[in-house]
């Protein structure tokens, strides 16, 4: 994990030497130096992380590493901040007076850069002479032992964390799998179960295996635990000794594939692959599976998607955590098996304590443990309630003391195999707070900022931090929140166990510290006087910490985490760039601030900014001073904010977002702009053939206010990077659409909110190619009849809400690739095209007169007609009706 902190330093190195010749002049020769060294490092680091196992030795010298680039940083960022300030100082004085003395100066700063620059070189060199030391150590030991080959690795036996005789639950789950196993196929049928750790893969499919009707189904059952260290021979001898008492553990591979396909041809057999780890195990154990043979059954279990996707047509079956009633069942078993039932007394917070237990059997199991351990002989009728009402209050913080560490090892195995650029970002979901919903646009820019995300050839950063988050929840160490209609993650958020082990591994590696407010106030865990923050989240009460007045030279993120809004004084508010003067993030939203805080300007530092300001006016001019800065974000009630700050002078900037209007100073020169992503919010008066030339990469972009000054300009049409785009109008009276070129070609989502179109003007949307999405929202086209003549043909979801429509008469052949329609507080619409069935997978309605529901009805029984007729049996794959309460039954 210490590759993403080498490159993020070598990356910081690079733009100094690039950006800011000014301010290290004299340095540059050791700069340069260090720059290569670094570069060194970091080619020994990814070879390190290419090797199957590193050692416990490497570890401890990542994490030595990782100690040494952090203060290489703050001494490089300490020093930039010292030379930008007295280049500040030295720029308001008078040049004629104090010409000759700032020019010593300016000598001395470069003389004392070079030497500390010198001086973090001789920290460097050390720790990567280890590096490769121990790199050949390590290539020496694969050398050794791979003399072995296969057959040395061993399955790991699997110690189920429920037992067999305690199986709970997942009924409609069994009664589904049971179908699809007694089913006739034409082929080998094959059925995945996936799900997060601990959540009883393995025991739902033991209670499948082990029922009375499979066992009366299938004379042949093999149950094999695969587990995370693949052996190819060892499977082959599981299934084999079902069918031969003969040892063949003499034979070689090839010999048990053929043996294997030959006991398998023709019979009628049930196998169960418990635990398969990646695609490529799987695809090895399909090559010698008589795909052909439709008497057969295979059912694999798995924690990743993409394993359960390669294996069965079907798709992967996601198990879903227990239900209310199964958890307090669990419970229950685990508990009170030695000593009956549970007392009635208990009944009220057992069931308390199994509901926060959150569904998840690992957990359930874990909790019931701890209150079984707590029985005793001077107390045999077992624990308290008092002790019970703790439990119930904080399951997670009793679940730390489980002295057989079950949690911690069943996630550790999926952490184990993460490849190194991911350990640190999934470690980072523990900043946020229990059962928070994390929007996915703010956590991969906060990843971005943190310096976990390296630049992969043809990749922008975002794209590549989007897919590491999809990679987390594919393995399920992440949960999916709320989507999009394209499929895409909106939020997400971490179950109480995986949030649980995150803390627990930021504590053994320093990458994060929580402040918690206890009854005494503020309290900082103990940690070695050698060891600094990095990374300090706050979730309560903020005053009482800053009131302490303490620095904290090493603190490069701020998080705060209130689920609502918090004043401070003003004092503390100007405290916080006193204290933490090099911070790279400032997640404040939470705060509430009353005017914009210009000492957050002075910490040219500073990569992601969010901030709450209200009734905000004016972001100021020095917020240029912010040359680092990649992400601001600013919530706040003003319609309009004038934007004083030269954008395009921000050399680094990708993210500008805020929901008012921003103005921007058409006199502000540069040509910096060409980074940036998002503009969200521009007023209609700023969209200028100069603002279009300086953002010419924008990909996303809001517009607000009087659209008739943007209709009559071209500037949308220059941006040929924009995908996405949001129109309000914010005037009285109807407006005209211009001709589709005035939309840029590469367009793929259109909002329109406010904008009174005619609904003719549809005709010139059809004609946008890429358009993939369209929210037409508020009154965004007027008139009580839309009768489509033009195709739109990549439009794939659209949603239609708040129009006076009455009559809609539109045909599949209109929109060739809808899948997904919404369609809200229309109340006058009289139906919905039965036409558009053919093509939906998804309608969601809400407040709709009786015959429009009626119509989504009808849509509904048509796709389940169709879809009997083309007897489509997938997971989860079917039509999608979703009936709002506002509806009229």
């Amino acid at each position: 994990m210490a590759e993403a902190a080498v490159t993020f330093l070598l990356e910081t190195v690079t733009e100094i030497l690039k950006y800011y010749a000014d301010l290290i002049a004299g340095a540059e020769g050791e700069l340069q130096e260090l720059q290569k060294e670094l570069e060194l490092l970091k080619a020994c680091l990814k070879e390190a992380a290419e090797m199957p196992e590193k050692g416990p030795h490497f570890r401890v010298l990542e994490k030595m590493m990782r100690e040494i680039i952090y203060d290489v940083e703050d001494t490089l960022d300490i020093c930039l901040t010292d030379a930008s300030a007295s280049a500040s100082a030295a720029a308001a004085k008078s040049k004629k007076k104090l010409f000759g003395r700032r020019k010593a100066q300016a000598a001395l700063r470069a003389i004392s850069m070079a030497e500390k620059v010198k001086s973090l070189r001789e920290m460097v060199k050390p720790i990567y002479q280890k590096a490769t030391m121990e790199l050949e150590n390590m290539k020496n030991r694969r050398g050794s032992s791979s003399g072995a080959g296969e057959e040395s690795r061993t399955i790991v036996k699997k110690d189920l964390t429920i037992r067999q005789d305690k199986v709970v639950g997942f009924e409609d789950e069994e009664a589904k799998i049971v179908g699809f196993l007694t089913e006739q196929r034409k082929e080998l049928d094959v059925i995945s179960i996936i799900g997060m750790p601990g959540l009883g893969k393995t025991t739902l499919t033991w209670k499948i295996y082990d029922s009375d009707a499979i066992q009366r189904a299938y004379r042949i059952r093999i149950w094999v635990n695969v587990s995370q260290k693949f052996n190819k021979k060892e499977l082959l001898l599981n299934i084999l000794k079902e069918f031969t008492g003969e040892d063949m553990s003499n034979k070689g591979n090839f010999e048990l594939e053929q043996a294997v396909r030959k006991c398998l041809k023709d019979e009628k057999f049930l196998i169960v692959l418990d635990d398969v780890w990646n695609v490529e195990d799987w695809k090895t154990i399909k090559k010698v599976l008589p795909m052909i043979n439709g008497l057969g059954k295979v059912i694999i279990t798995s924690r990743f998607v993409e394993v359960g996707t390669s294996a069965s047509i079907r798709g992967p079956y996601k198990l879903r955590f227990l239900t209310k009633d199964e958890s307090w069942k669990l419970l229950q078993l685990e508990v009170f098996e030695d000593v009956g039932v549970c007392p009635p007394e208990l009944v009220a917070v057992g069931e308390q304590v199994a509901h926060n237990c959150d569904g998840l059997p690992l957990t359930i199991v874990v909790i019931g443990g701890i209150l079984v351990a707590q029985f005793s002989r001077q107390r045999p009728i077992g624990v308290t309630k008092n002790e019970w009402i703790k439990v119930s209050e904080n399951v997670i913080q009793f679940a730390k003391t489980d002295k057989k560490n079950h949690i911690s090892n069943v996630v550790g195995l999926s952490y184990d195999i993460l490849p190194d650029e991911l350990k640190e970002c999934f470690i980072y979901m523990g900043v946020f707070p229990e059962d928070h919903e994390i929007p996915a646009w703010t956590l991969t820019r906060l990843w971005i900022a943190e310096g976990f995300i390296q630049q992969k050839e043809g990749q922008s950063l975002e794209e590549t931090a989007e897919e590491y988050l999809n990679d987390l929840i594919n393995r399920n160490l992440l949960m999916v929140g709320r989507i999009n209609p394209m499929g895409e993650n909106k939020t997400c958020s971490v179950h109480d166990v995986i949030h649980l082990f995150c803390i627990t591994k930021a504590v053994e590696q320093n990458l994060f510290q929580e402040i918690k407010t206890l009854s005494q106030g503020v309290s900082l865990p103990p940690i070695p006087a050698t060891e600094k923050y990095h990374r300090l989240c706050f979730s309560s009460d903020l005053s009482k910490f800053l009131s302490e007045g303490k620095v904290y030279p090493s603190v490069r993120s701020f998080l705060s985490f209130y689920k609502d809004l918090v004043e401070l004084k003003p004092e503390y508010i100007t405290s916080i760039p006193d204290a933490f003067k090099l911070l790279r993030v400032l997640n404040s939203n939470s705060i509430r601030f009353h005017q914009f805080p210009l000492t957050v300007t002075e910490l040219c530092h500073l990569r992601y900014v969010t901030l709450y300001v209200h009734n905000l006016t004016v972001i100021p001019e020095s917020i240029s001073k912010l040359w680092n800065l990649q992400t601001l974000l600013v919530e706040t009630n003003s319609n309009t904010v004038a934007m004083n700050g030269n954008l395009w002078s921000m050399v680094r900037l990708r993210h500008l977002k805020t929901k008012a209007a921003m103005v921007l100073d058409q006199e502000q020169k540069g040509n910096a702009g060409e980074n940036i992503q998002t503009l969200s919010t521009l007023s209609p008066e700023s969209c200028t053939e100069i603002v279009a030339k300086n953002a010419r990469n924008v990909k996303e972009l809001r517009v607000r206010g009087n659209l008739d000054t943007l209709f009559d300009a071209r500037f949308l049409e220059k941006l040929l990077s924009l995908e996405k785009l949001k129109l309000v109008h914010e005037k009285s009276g109807k407006i005209s659409l211009p001709k589709t070129s005035f939309f840029p070609r590469n367009l793929k989502r259109l909002t329109l909110r406010k904008t009174s179109l005619q609904w003719s003007d549809m005709s010139t949307l059809a004609k946008i190619e890429k358009l993939e999405v369209l929210k037409l929202k508020q009154g965004a086209f007027v008139g009580i009849q839309w009768t489509v003549r033009d195709v739109f043909p990549s439009l794939q979801f659209l949603l239609i809400d708040d129009a006076d429509l009455v009559i809609w008469e539109a045909s599949a052949k209109h929109f060739p690739s809808l899948t997904c329609l919404s369609i809200k507080k229309c109340q006058k619409l009289k139906e919905i095209p039965l036409e558009l069935a053919k093509n939906l997978q998804r309608l969601d309605i809400d407040f709709l007169r009786k015959s429009a529901t009626a119509s989504a009805r009808a849509i509904q029984e048509r796709k389940k007609k169709d879809q009997e007729h083309e007897q489509k049996v997938r997971w989860g794959v079917g039509f999608q009706l979703s009936v709002g309460s506002g509806c009229e039954a």
